[in-house]
């Protein structure tokens, strides 16, 4: 199982937030490349950034962050919010992103997504964001009548890379995963699933990975906190 160190930007900050809400942010730094280079030197495979402003406001608003992370690393390296359309798709892969996520897209034009992962295949995920089992849109303010587990199974011929699945309630709240529903959500689909939020401490990601079905993990805030050591985190999972 292969964990994401998250960097979720906000106003050009690394920051976390509390089960999504903007003005409940904590900030950590104000320099995402030299974090990115802090969580790659501890051996990641991976990098999960997340544009916050982009999210709400439908289009990239991080961009100078991100481009300067992807300048500093050489992990691969996925991101979240404001991509909406296939113009922000090509954009990003083309400064070197390794993987998009969709998922404001994924309920509101699922053909854009079908579209993307045909255009580019292996680098195209889906976003599943959801409360109580009931998908979020636009930065989680708005919330849907879509199943999540619907909404993963709707793209299983699309040829996705992976479905980040996000516990809203559970995300910067450290206390811990929904194990039971990120897993029951990996075995209603084929399509690789990576678990995000509430992840806090080393039984989580132990927890994730003896579910023998979920791809990844991510994690935040735990990293900034020093709850989880992500030197130690990898190694252990690797073994």
């Amino acid at each position: 199982m292969i964990l994401y160190p998250a960097i979720d930007l906000k106003d050009g900050q690394c920051v976390r937030l509390l089960r999504g809400e903007m003005s409940a942010a904590t900030v950590f730094g104000d320099d995402p490349a030299a974090q990115a280079l802090k969580f790659e030197a501890a051996g990641c495979q991976w990098l999960h950034l997340v544009d916050l402003n982009g999210a709400f406001a439908g289009t990239p608003v991080n961009g100078a962050a991100v481009e300067a992370i992807l300048k500093s690393v050489s992990v691969p390296t996925q991101l979240g919010g404001g991509i909406r359309d296939m113009a922000t798709i090509a954009m990003w892969l083309e400064k070197g992103l390794s993987r998009v996520i969709l998922g404001t897209v994924a309920v509101e034009n699922p053909d854009l997504v079908r579209e993307a992962a045909r255009s580019f295949p292996g680098q195209v995920a889906v976003g599943i964001d959801a409360r109580r089992g009931f998908v979020a849109t636009k930065g989680w303010a708005t919330e849907t009548t879509v199943q999540a587990t619907d909404l993963a199974r709707s793209f299983e011929d699309a040829g996705v890379a992976a479905i980040i699945y996000t516990d809203i309630d559970r995300d910067g709240a450290m206390q811990g995963p929904n194990i039971e529903a990120t897993e029951a959500l990996a075995r209603a689909v084929t399509i690789p699933v990576i678990a995000s939020g509430g992840v806090s401490r080393m039984e989580d990601l132990v927890a994730l990975r003896d579910t023998g079905i979920i791809a990844g993990a991510i994690s935040g805030r735990a990293l900034y906190d020093g709850a989880i050591d992500l030197a130690a985190a990898i190694a252990a999972l690797r073994g």
